[in-house]
């Protein structure tokens, strides 16, 4: 039995006993410049905002009604899917922990690359699964294209590519995906899509659920739409598959609130083509900074690119959030140990942290 001030208290499972939670600096950020979690860097679109602010009283008194959301997301795809084959989740980490709740188990594998989005690895651990993490390869980190067949032949559980990943960028294109998918129909292949609109590389446009319904798709609306602070995601892929991971949710998991930004921010597409295309335009000037001046980094997919600084990343890091820039170290992290992941936000935005980061660097601004 465990003990807690002297009283016992009744032991959890063993797998949670023993598990790390995923944890995140979240508290004090408001007011600085967050370039730590990649997100919308400056607010939502102002549909949305009018939106949450008609909502009247009373309404906050009644449970949430997802009536025509999945119809609105099938039509901000345009793809010819059905309504069933969309899930709803409270943010894409609630879809994660569904697809192993519903689908991990002691003994069965998980595959996935290292290294990665951090909240894969205890959603794992939680079921009693085994990890199997292939490491990206070379100075470019490479997808491990052929490592992951070798290790599909082993017929894990899961599947998981977060693509473009999070934190290193890289990129698989999506026919190799639909083939992995192909190869290993008693694997589900999960695809982690959040940051995708900033460099394509979707299989949405291929994919075809039918075909491979071991497929499956993930997608939000906080990177790019600014509803991070709502939690709104979703799975989109055999119908099948979407019902099973949805019976392992709660009946009102999503608020009333993130319904109402979602169906605003999925009117308003040209809200978020604008935005993206900033980000676009932030990542080429950045990059082309950092070239010019010698900085070690790493630039592909995503709204985000990793720097080694030269005075150590835990000073830098400091040092900028003094000047009340926020950017996320990587310590620990296998193979980007040392660096610094800074998210892209608006040119203006970027130009703030070039002039801090080269005056802590004591560089050439």
């Amino acid at each position: 039995m465990g003990e807690s001030g002297g009283n016992t208290f009744p032991p959890a499972r063993p797998e949670v006993e023993g598990l790390h939670a995923y944890s995140a600096p979240l508290e004090g950020r408001r007011g600085l410049l967050r370039l730590d979690f990649n997100e919308n860097t400056v607010g939502p679109s102002p549909q949305v905002v009018e939106a949450l602010r008609a909502i009247p009283a009373d309404h906050i008194a009644i449970y949430p009604e997802y009536d025509g959301l999945r119809e609105a997301v099938v039509a901000s795809l345009q793809r010819p899917l059905q309504p069933q084959q969309v899930g709803l989740f409270n943010g894409v980490d609630a879809a994660i922990h569904a697809v192993f709740h519903a689908y991990g188990d002691r003994g069965e594998t998980l595959l996935t690359t290292s290294p990665t989005f951090g909240y894969y690895t205890p959603c794992a651990q939680m079921q009693g699964m085994a990890i199997e993490a292939i490491p990206y390869e070379g100075e470019a980190f490479a997808f491990p294209l052929q490592a992951i067949r070798s290790a599909l032949a082993r017929h894990p559980r899961l599947l998981l590519i977060c693509n473009p990943n999070n934190p290193t960028g890289t990129r698989l294109a999506p026919e190799l995906i639909l083939d992995l998918a192909a190869a290993a129909p008693d694997t589900l292949v999960v695809v982690d899509e959040l940051y995708e609109a900033f460099t394509g590389d979707s299989v949405l446009p291929l994919a075809d659920f039918a075909a491979t319904p071991n497929l499956l798709v993930l997608r939000s609306l906080a990177k790019t739409a600014g509803l991070a602070g709502l939690r709104i995601g979703f799975a989109i892929g055999a119908a099948p598959v979407i019902d099973r991971i949805s019976r392992v949710t709660g009946p009102y998991d999503i608020n009333s609130f993130a319904v109402t930004a979602a169906f605003a921010a999925l009117r308003d597409q040209a809200y978020v083509d604008a935005y993206v295309a900033e980000v676009l335009r932030a990542r080429q000037w950045i990059s082309g900074q950092l070239q010019s001046a010698g900085v070690r980094h790493h630039v592909d997919g995503g709204n985000y690119l990793l720097i080694w600084p030269q005075g150590g990343a835990a000073a830098v890091d400091a040092a900028l959030r003094a000047e009340g820039i926020l950017v996320r170290s990587m310590a620990g992290k296998p193979l980007i140990d040392g660096a610094l992941r800074v998210s892209l936000g608006t040119v203006e935005q970027m130009q703030r942290f070039w002039r801090a980061y080269a005056a802590i660097e004591g560089l050439r601004p």
